[in-house]
């Protein structure tokens, strides 16, 4: 098969610049990194990217299941050049992997696999998130100095639109999580002034009693609290 004419880095730069956040995901900006680091350095056969974030280490995204099959053997064997890419943020070129004595078990799988060469680029994608951009190739030497060059601007690109998507995923997750306790704070005071009316009493009364009946219950305050307001409202249409 004739090999793919490497996109012009130019426009891939341009893409990775264009990503509308309000439109994708992380997600979304991961696959789109994996996807086109394939298409602009010359000699990839399939590209990942894998995320590590404290104890949890896993690829976030991958052209194809040869690349996710290389990585989690690196995973499973606790090292291998995508994760000492991540932990370091350095680029490591292992130009021809029968001639690689690190990593032997990673080493043998890639080999048996038919991949003879790779490169992975460090990500740092925000304070408590590494990460590392990893290129596969079936060829050995497919990754010239030019190459490497190449995969690392690519890879400083991609780093500045994923740790934009980062931030930008918590702090929507950040959002939706101060819109529900605003509304299960103001079900909770609800449910407080029926006990009030209810009971003749004040509110830290009242916020005991809903409390003691969350744990009579093993369910939690704002759950109780909802019951008790759907409960009252029924009540009130039924009158």
């Amino acid at each position: 098969m004739e090999a793919q004419q490497p996109f012009d880095p130019i426009n891939a730069f341009a893409e990775l610049g264009r990503i509308n956040l309000n439109e994708t995901d992380l997600d979304g900006v991961l696959h789109k990194v994996a996807e086109l680091s394939k298409r602009t350095v010359a000699g990839v056969d399939e590209a990942s990217v894998t995320l590590i974030r404290g104890k949890n280490t896993h690829t976030a995204a991958f052209t194809g299941s040869l690349a996710l099959s290389l990585d989690e053997r690196q995973y499973e064997g606790g090292g291998g050049p995508c994760l000492q890419a991540a932990a370091t943020t350095a680029t490591l070129s292992l130009p021809d992997l029968t001639q690689e004595e690190r990593w032997p078990n990673y080493v043998r799988h890639a080999i048996n696999a038919g991949i003879l060469s790779s490169l992975s680029v460090g990500l740092p994608v925000h304070d408590n998130v590494a990460g590392a951009l990893n290129l596969y190739s079936r060829k050995p030497d497919a990754f010239d100095d030019d190459a490497v060059v190449l995969a690392q601007t690519f890879s400083g690109y991609a780093a500045v639109a994923l740790a934009n998507a980062h931030i930008f995923d918590a702090t929507v997750t950040l959002a939706q999580q101060m819109q529900a306790a605003m509304e299960h704070r103001a079900v909770i005071e609800q449910a407080k002034g029926i006990v009030m009316a209810g009971r003749r009493c004040g509110p830290d009364e009242a916020f005991v009693i809903l409390s003691r009946l969350s744990q009579d219950s093993n369910r939690k305050l704002r759950d109780v609290a909802r019951a008790l307001v759907a409960q009252t409202n029924e009540q009130a249409r039924g009158e």
